[in-house]
């Protein structure tokens, strides 16, 4: 793979290769979707059109545009474009290829480093790119479906700029569609089929806003369309998309339809609908691990303090599932899901972290309040640090009237208990302590 030329693989493809790879859009004017950071005088518009070789991170859901964006700037920037995923490839392959692109820099060439599903490497690895970005030795593209703030370490966060991509609209991927069907060089446009507009918008809707899902689900439609007189019918539609269901299962990859829905029966307490949707996922030959992992996430999201023990049994499921495999395992993951559905239900730590986060935002930079502050040295001492603290220990009730917030925060609250499950006691403790400090208020 040199890195003296361009490699942002936007030449035209073979007619072998799937139609969504035909398809690819080689230039920001065929880019579909994504008009709130590609439109005229937007962020990352402007920000390619002056070249500026920050680092950035593109977050959003599958078959966006994401790869096909990062590849779009290297062909515009004129640099060089590396991809790996991070799923397939290990850090030490990378680093080396960021080392060899350091060495290349000193000769003028420039380097886009794609990383898709960046967020599947650990903080030790993502630590490897932060040297090269400083230094400007890479262009660093992440790609990433999960939210870069859980998922991406801090220190590399601060030197990308992230963008938010969004699903596209039906209309917009309906309008792809339209491009493939008439397409002579690219596309499909030399079969002259005849087309049913209706079956190209249940093609659309199927595709839930992924371009690549609605250009594969097109292709299938194409070849039974060939065998059915030209005519790509509804009927033929119909079958295409099933058709491509099951093949989309066969691959094991990610089923955001089908996560919704065992998510969703969960939340809403169906067992029986959580153990179908369970059973659909693992018999569609959806990895158990994914699985598990969404479980977890189901444990601390909707069940949370309501019942704190489902989080360990969500994470004894899944090393069941680790230790055991399938089909055994599965059960594990069948006990964890019934029981997260009968749960008692609280989404208050979910919301009050999420409130947590927006406050962040707007006071990141404010300093510790003086009293909390640890004073280790005379001259903290003396600067005031550590002044006025009460430690809750000696205090009645083990509760010192004391705020804890910066100063702008003051009073604010966030956690809300619900009265579900052993929330209720929750609740009633912090009753108590408010009680506690209202009372030690007025005494004061």
């Amino acid at each position: 793979m040199s890195l003296f030329g361009s490699t942002s693989g936007l030449s035209t493809k073979p007619a072998t290769a799937p139609l969504a790879e035909r398809m690819r859009p080689r230039t920001l004017d065929e880019y579909a979707g994504q008009e709130h950071l590609l439109g005229p005088g937007k962020p990352l518009r402007v920000q390619i059109e002056r070249d500026d070789a920050a680092s950035m991170i593109f977050w959003g859901p599958p078959g966006v545009g994401k790869t096909t964006l990062a590849k779009i700037i290297a062909e515009t920037t004129r640099a060089s474009f590396i991809e790996y995923s991070a799923v397939l490839s290990g850090i030490k392959e990378i680093k080396q290829v960021m080392a060899d692109a350091e060495k290349a820099a000193t000769y003028g060439s420039r380097t886009i480093l794609f990383v898709d599903e960046i967020h599947r490497f650990n903080k030790a690895q993502q630590d490897a790119f932060l040297p090269y970005v400083e230094r400007g030795a890479i262009r660093l593209i992440g790609a990433t479906t999960e939210n870069p703030s859980f998922e991406i370490i801090s220190a590399l966060l601060s030197r990308c700029r992230v963008y938010t991509l969004r699903a596209l609209t039906e209309q917009q991927v309906l309008a792809l569609l339209e491009r493939a069907l008439h397409d002579p060089e690219r596309g499909l446009g030399l079969l002259n089929l005849k087309t049913q507009p209706e079956a190209l918008e249940l093609i659309a809707s199927y595709a839930n806003g992924d371009a690549r899902r609605a250009l594969n689900g097109l292709e299938v439609a194409a070849g039974l369309a060939q065998a059915n007189g030209n005519h790509l019918t509804v009927d033929v539609a119909k079958e295409a998309v099933q058709q491509r269901v099951l093949l989309y299962d066969k691959q094991g990859e990610e089923h955001y339809n089908l996560i919704s829905a065992l998510h969703k029966s969960v939340r809403n307490s169906d067992a029986d609908a959580a153990l179908y949707w369970l059973g659909r996922m693992l018999a569609s030959g959806e990895d158990p691990m994914y699985v598990a992992r969404r479980v977890v996430r189901m444990a601390v999201e909707d069940i949370g303090l309501a019942a704190p023990e489902a989080l360990n049994l969500c994470l004894s499921a899944r090393d069941a599932m680790d230790f055991l495999g399938s089909p055994e395992g599965e059960l594990a993951l069948a006990q964890a899901v019934v029981y997260l559905a009968l749960a008692p239900k609280s989404n208050a730590v979910y919301t009050a972290y999420g409130q947590v986060l927006d406050d962040i935002e707007r006071t990141r930079t404010e300093p510790v309040p003086l009293h909390l502050r640890n004073a280790p040295t005379g001259l903290m001492k003396a600067l005031g640090y550590g002044k006025g603290y009460r430690y809750a220990h000696d205090e009645e009730g083990r509760v010192a009237d004391m705020e804890c917030l910066p100063e702008s925060l003051r009073g604010r609250t966030y956690y809300h208990p619900t009265h579900e499950g052993r929330e209720k006691i929750l609740a009633q403790r912090m009753e108590e302590i408010q009680k506690i400090k209202k009372s030690k208020s007025a005494e004061s």
